[in-house]
């Protein structure tokens, strides 16, 4: 079944028991909004607030510079990809589970998911934990859908956060980001370790694992998910890179012959719709592993691919948790990094200029984000 019907299906039953019980459970419905907020977590956050106040101050001192720099990286970053926007678009959709038109990129929708989670989890934890070591009451908090994806909410005293002094304001508003990087920072290194020096040896790389066909594709209707890869035009395929390197050296309209556990095919490579200059066959895939001999004669065949599906989903929160918490940098109210923007340039001009320039940058911000996704989908589409 494509992803989509689960979605539809699940927003179906969600919402309807939400409905049914939303005063038994005191569950607030706004428009695509569903939440249910409580004071339970309260205590938690405070207590790792006071633990160490002092040194979640200088964190976050240095974590303003972080979240400010980042801020100029991803503004530079699309308006530079301005130029190539129409061939490599630098900002893209991503839902678990589903083949977004225009999106490099496929998240599993069970590391989708979890990955997802941990994001608003920690970004919303890192803002509330501030906030109480900048003497800041949390009203509430709780958790919540945007339709059918999951969401997490902390809700400060607004009225105490605009009592404080910049530099206080800034570290609550840069938390969330840096919580989501420092959390990426961690994941990607458990990755690596565990990639580099556990997965070689109890689980080798044996080819390249078919995980999906994109529609329309010059793949579309010859390669299927669950296939091998075992060779490229006679070069052997047993990991990423060695796949990598074959698909790089081929050229749009290249008959290429692919070898599989299944059997060989023929396809004619066409341009990439995310750069027309590139190769492209249209799969999505994973390597294929087994379980190494000696492991084998230990544990069984079945318990060390525990190692591959932990690695792949360490991998998938770093690189939500950097990506999601890079772009909410960006400065555009009400993201993170627009309420950053607008604290600084307070510091230097008058209230009716800092609201004209943070208007102005939100804008232009903005701009950048639509014109990528419009090429993007438009791209894939035509």
């Amino acid at each position: 079944m494509n992803a989509l019907w689960y979605y539809a299906i699940g927003f179906v039953v969600i919402w309807t028991l939400a409905f049914i019980f939303k005063d038994r459970l005191k569950i607030e419905m706004e428009g695509p909004i569903i939440l249910r907020k409580t004071t339970r977590m309260r205590d938690s956050i405070d207590s790792i607030a006071q633990k160490s106040p002092r040194l979640w101050r200088w964190i976050m001192n240095g974590g303003i510079v972080v979240a400010v720099f980042l801020m100029g990286f991803i503004l530079y970053t699309l308006v530079s990809s301005l130029e190539t926007v129409a061939t490599t678009p630098q900002v893209s959709i991503v839902l678990p589970g589903v083949e977004v038109p225009g999106s490099p990129i496929y998240l599993p929708f069970g590391y989708g998911l979890i990955g997802l989670i941990t994001v608003i989890v920690v970004h919303e934890f890192g803002h509330g934990i501030l906030a109480r070591v900048e003497k800041v009451k949390i009203k509430s908090l709780g958790v919540g859908l945007l339709a059918i994806l999951p969401i997490a909410f902390v809700e400060p005293d607004d009225e105490e956060i605009n009592k404080l002094g910049s530099l206080s304001k800034l570290r609550i508003f840069a938390a969330g980001s840096i919580f989501n990087m420092m959390l990426a920072a961690a994941a990607i290194a458990i990755y690596f370790i565990m990639a580099m020096f556990l997965l070689p040896y109890a689980l080798p790389a044996a080819g390249l694992e078919i995980m999906s066909v994109v529609p329309g594709s010059p793949a579309d209707g010859i390669l299927q998910q669950g296939m091998v890869i075992e060779n490229i035009n006679g070069y052997p395929v047993t990991d990423r890179n060695s796949f990598v390197k074959v698909i790089q050296g081929l050229k749009v309209g290249d008959q290429v012959t692919i070898g599989t556990d299944q059997g060989t095919y023929s396809i004619t490579s066409s341009a990439n719709p995310n750069s027309t200059n590139s190769a492209y066959i249209g799969i999505k895939s994973q390597e294929k592993h087994v379980v190494s001999n000696d492991l084998s004669n230990i544990l069984g065949g079945s318990i060390p691919w525990a190692l591959v599906y932990l690695a792949e989903l360490f991998m998938w929160i770093g690189v939500l948790n950097f990506g999601i918490g890079l772009f909410n940098l960006l400065p555009l109210k009400p993201f993170d990094g627009g309420l950053i923007f607008e604290e600084i340039i307070g510091n230097w001009t008058s209230e009716r200029v800092t609201r004209a320039c943070t208007y102005i940058i939100s804008i232009f911000s903005l701009s950048l984000i639509l014109i990528n996704l419009g090429y993007g989908f438009l791209a894939a589409i035509f």
